[in-house]
């Protein structure tokens, strides 16, 4: 057993499987006491099973650390509080929040239902609210916490997960906000946009995914090469217990992405190019812009998707 969180009540969310149980378990590992979350639904987020979470919650008490199991979804406002009370009550604080829940609806736009996109944004983004949200609250009150919230480099647009895209990119905002606004408090907001091989990531249908990505020239064949090598879950924990630390006190407003041998951050959105206008009261015609966008801010930038040539 580790003391890198000795004393310390955490709350995990989706911390029955994959990147949450291994996050579960070394966080009680380092001294945590643990409410382990998940409802135990399949990749969709459809079904329930509560041995998910019971399963976690023994291997922790099994190796001699503390925890406890929450079947809640963090999709319900009243039941992401009751997350948040659960671990006060048991633990008698709240040191630090790890928002992992989550599942995927893949599907292209065009074949993309209302309910595919509204539960993906709920499950993600709201849930990623909610918990937020109740957890500020305490931490406000106690001075001290910190939140971890996961991303996923899907932020930068992904085919066939605009949904998924949408609400990885507005968890980014979000926690950006969330570090800005609590900092003052103690407490620190940061996210982690993770490569790792679980049921989220890899199996049958997104192989096969990938495979028509790389058929029609969506992805390059070593970012292929390196998704269908993708390490486990296992390696992204440390970093999320680090950042529960003390000694990651200050930092602050960061998006790290995390995978096996290499952390990096992603840089603050920043100004690339700028057009000016100084005279006509800066007001740019559509003339203008036709005549000069392609010379000035686009000069050198390729469609990044062009247009298929029509087939015969």
């Amino acid at each position: 057993m580790g003391s890198n969180l000795q004393g310390k009540a955490v709350v995990v969310t989706g911390a029955g499987r994959g990147i949450g149980r291994d996050v579960a378990l070394l966080m009680a590992k380092e001294g945590a006491s643990v409410v382990v979350n998940d409802p135990g639904g399949d990749r969709s987020g459809a079904g329930s099973d509560r041995g998910v979470a019971d399963g976690v919650v023994a291997e922790i008490v099994a190796a001699g650390g503390r925890a406890s199991a929450n079947y809640n979804s963090v999709t319900d406002y009243s039941q992401a509080a009751a997350i948040i009370k659960q671990c006060v009550d048991q633990y008698g604080k709240l040191d630090c929040v790890v928002n992992v829940a989550g599942f995927l609806r893949e599907r292209m736009i065009w074949n993309m239902s209302e309910d595919d996109w509204d539960a993906v944004i709920t499950v993600h983004l709201k849930g990623h609210w909610n918990m937020c949200h109740h957890a500020s609250k305490v931490m406000r009150e106690q001075r001290s916490g910190r939140i971890v919230n996961f991303s996923s480099d899907a932020f930068k647009g992904s085919v066939g997960q605009c949904n998924y895209s949408a609400a990885k990119g507005g968890i980014i905002s979000l926690t950006r906000s969330l570090a800005k606004e609590l900092g003052r408090f103690g407490i620190t907001a940061n996210a982690i946009c993770p490569m790792a091989a679980t049921r989220m990531t890899m199996n049958d249908k997104v192989i096969e995914g990938m495979k028509k990505r790389l058929e029609m020239g969506l992805v390059s064949q070593e970012m292929y090469n390196s998704i269908m090598a993708m390490p486990g879950p296992e390696f992204i924990a440390p970093m999320v217990a680090y950042l529960a630390t003390d000694a990651a006190k200050d930092v602050n407003n960061q998006v790290f992405h995390v995978e096996k041998g290499k952390i990096n951050t992603y840089a603050e959105p920043v100004e690339a190019r700028a057009l000016y206008k100084f005279d006509n009261d800066g007001m740019f015609s559509v003339d203008e812009l036709v005549q000069a966008i392609p010379t000035s801010l686009m000069a050198g930038i390729p469609n990044i998707a062009p247009p298929e040539a029509d087939k015969k």
